[in-house]
């Protein structure tokens, strides 16, 4: 049978790290600190025991809508693929518009030693309109001083402005929103959640971009009418369709715009490039991967609910959580909202959004007391998209016995390492992050 949750759940007390997706928009958020684990949110209550998880049973990532079984890699392309890619579409994360016509792109700075001599730093300003009101991408990218030859890349979405996402004062500040005063400001300088360490990976012969996911849109509920999707609403409308995008599809949308970008820069393998997002931005990284065929693989960390978590399975954030009305439904499909306490009745989960990636490689990267995010509900919900790996030529990982934490699953397909501690990366991730990218970009040695 399936399970249908609204209001009965037996709840345990835990300690836990930081909610996923609870990164403030207006500053560079501080890292996670330890708070009691939320028995209610939203007026919902929240399941921290695994023994009242219940009973579910999944959408079938390998039978078409037809009720007939996929069986090989060309139905998988021609078929199935664009029947799940639209139920994504239309009932969790909202239709994006295509690439922009009028898209272009300014190098501001183009090309200067930094990070003590290891790397060349560019700053691209990617335009999205020539009306100048528009929202400006302003992407930061690091190429390895010694490359010869294009290098792969590391691309991350970032929760804070570019000066803040890496130690290098030789950036150009830019602004971030203020839900406060709904506008932009200059943030003040420190660390953020889902800072970068780009040394070991500019080491291993691999670049390393990023962007504000702000500069897209402001994730916040009154801010839709400064991002992206506000620009693309049709003459007469007001607000936005019930199968419209989301901020979660406009962010990963600016990451295609990127990738644009990628693909003319003599610099840059464009073909080798893994995307990378903590929390709702790990969420996005999944869409992007799964709706961008362009990008070689993805890691993403502690995405949860919405993102790599099962829906299915009740434990942690709900989607009855993530689209109550004062929390995040603006990142999401209006429609999403249609399975809040009946998960169930969805037609489509998180191991079919992994199976969107395949056959490209992807690393999810948890914590094992992030609770909120569900991190057994991550792995379980690759194991459950294995099949779709192995039908096109790739490993599963190769066992459905939920590993202890700081027991990495490494494949040339899917990918697995819960890290000890809560929400987000801890510096031990690198390491993992850095094998991740050598066995599957192949840099030049």
């Amino acid at each position: 049978m399936t399970l249908k949750f609204v209001s009965s759940l037996c709840v345990i007390s835990f300690t836990v790290l930081t909610m996923k997706g609870q990164a403030p928009p207006s500053t560079p958020p501080a890292p996670p600190v330890s708070k009691p684990a939320p028995s209610v949110v939203a007026g919902i209550p929240v399941n921290y025991d695994q023994s009242k998880v219940g009973t579910y049973t999944l959408p079938d990532a390998l039978k078409l809508d037809d009720g007939k079984e996929v069986r090989d890699a060309k139905t998988w392309y021609k078929k199935r693929r664009p029947e799940i890619v639209r139920l994504f579409e239309t009932q969790q994360y909202g239709i994006a518009p295509g690439r922009p016509a009028d898209e272009s792109f300014e190098v501001v700075d183009k090309g200067t030693p930094a990070l003590n001599g290891t790397a060349i730093r560019k700053e691209i300003d990617i335009h999205l309109s020539k009306d100048p009101s528009w929202p400006v991408i302003h992407l930061l990218e690091y190429i390895p001083v010694n490359a010869k030859k294009p290098v792969p890349m590391f691309f991350s979405i970032n929760f804070g402005a570019i000066q803040n996402a890496v130690n290098d004062p030789g950036i150009t500040p830019q602004k971030v929103w203020s839900p406060k005063t709904n506008t932009l400001i200059v943030p003040p300088a420190g660390r953020g959640f889902g800072r970068l360490d780009v040394q070991p990976i500019l080491d291993a012969g691999i670049g390393v971009a990023a962007f504000y996911y702000g500069d897209i849109d402001p994730d916040d509920l009154e801010g839709f009418s400064n991002g992206i999707r506000a620009r693309y609403l049709k003459p007469g409308e007001t607000k936005r369709a019930a199968d419209d995008w989301g901020s979660i599809a406009a962010w990963a949308w600016g990451m295609s715009r990127v990738e644009d970008y990628f693909e003319t820069d003599k610099s840059v393998d464009a073909k080798r490039v893994a995307i990378h997002g903590v929390s709702r931005l790990g969420k996005t990284v999944m869409w992007a991967g799964a709706h961008d065929q362009r990008f070689a693989a993805v890691i993403a960390s502690c995405s949860g609910e919405g993102g790599a978590a099962l829906s299915h399975r009740d434990y942690g954030e709900t989607i009855a959580h993530l689209t109550a009305p004062t929390r995040y439904p603006y990142q999401f499909a209006e429609n999403f909202a249609k399975y809040a306490g009946f998960p169930d009745t969805a037609p489509m989960d998180a191991n079919m959004l992994i199976a969107l990636i395949a056959p490209r490689p992807l690393l999810l990267q948890t914590g094992s007391t992030d609770d909120w995010s569900d991190p057994k509900g991550e792995f379980l919900a690759a194991v459950a998209a294995g099949p779709v790996y192995k039908l096109l030529g790739k490993q599963d990982l190769g066992t459905d016995v939920w590993p202890a934490a700081k027991t990495p699953i490494f494949s040339n397909g899917l990918n697995y390492y819960m890290h000890e501690g809560g929400h987000g990366m801890v510096p031990s991730d690198w390491d993992i992050y850095v094998q991740f990218l050598k066995a599957q970009l192949h840099p030049e040695q």
